[in-house]
């Protein structure tokens, strides 16, 4: 698996943290491993969808995407009044 660097990295983070006392920094990194063993299960379901990205994301920066060619702006941000 291409992402096993990733929950090494967490797990030392871990045990750093709860050898140095830092108790909410442990905690966080248990969250992180269950944010990446979800995401990386989903990608493996979702190949196409690029990494990081949750689908409500590409509906987000699809709406507010810029017109493309052949579409007009309306409105007041366009200068144009219809």
């Amino acid at each position: 698996m291409r992402h096993d660097w990733i929950f090494d990295v967490l797990r030392d983070l871990r045990a750093y943290a709860q050898t140095n006392g830092l108790p909410a920094l442990a905690l966080k990194a248990d969250e992180a491993m269950r944010v990446a063993r979800a995401e990386v299960a989903a990608t493996a379901l979702h190949p196409a969808r690029p990494a990081g990205l949750h689908p409500a994301a590409h509906a987000q920066r699809d709406s507010t995407a810029d017109p493309g060619p052949g579409e007009e702006e309306t409105g007041p941000a366009s200068g144009r009044s219809h």
